[in-house]
């Protein structure tokens, strides 16, 4: 920690003096990003540039947990379609299903979830067809989405 200020003396003498000691202990050696140019300085000016680093750094989202579970839905069907075995089908699908049912018993904030748990069931049927049906590829596309049927549909069927 430093001193404090004399009495009788400039900030400016002092802050320097403070500064030149720092450096001669080599305090300012080993500091991360030393000599690299930085990384905002091609970037326009934002009032909460340090909020969203903050963010960042934290691995904060900027979304409200209700939209955040809406992607993840959205992602695990993605996820499904290139899964390469049923296993791993029932893996993604308990994953997700887990968080929507975590959500349906406690609402979280935001939006409304608008997401009911798939069928597991289903959707396994619906890899093996689109799976048949493309050679054994796996890469059939996201489903049938919006028929509210909840297998690999879009997830935005009204909660039950």
């Amino acid at each position: 920690m430093t001193e404090r200020k004399p009495p009788g003396v400039s900030f400016e003498t002092w802050a320097d003096r403070q500064i030149r000691e720092a450096e001669e202990r080599g305090d300012f050696a080993n500091l991360p990003g030393r000599g690299k140019p930085l990384a905002s300085l091609n970037t326009p000016y934002d009032e909460l540039w340090w909020v969203k680093g903050k963010m960042q750094r934290e691995g904060l989202s900027f979304l409200p947990p209700s939209l955040v579970l809406r992607k993840e839905a959205e992602d695990a069907v993605a996820a499904v379609a290139e899964a390469r075995s049923e296993r791993r089908v029932r893996q993604i699908i308990a994953a997700v299903n887990e968080k929507i049912e975590a959500a349906i018993r406690r609402p979280p904030q935001g939006p409304p979830l608008n997401l009911r748990p798939f069928d597991v069931e289903q959707v396994v049927a619906e890899w093996r067809e689109r799976r048949a049906g493309n050679g054994g590829t796996g890469d059939g596309g996201a489903g049938d989405r919006g028929t509210g049927d909840r297998g690999m549909g879009d997830g935005r069927g009204p909660a039950d």
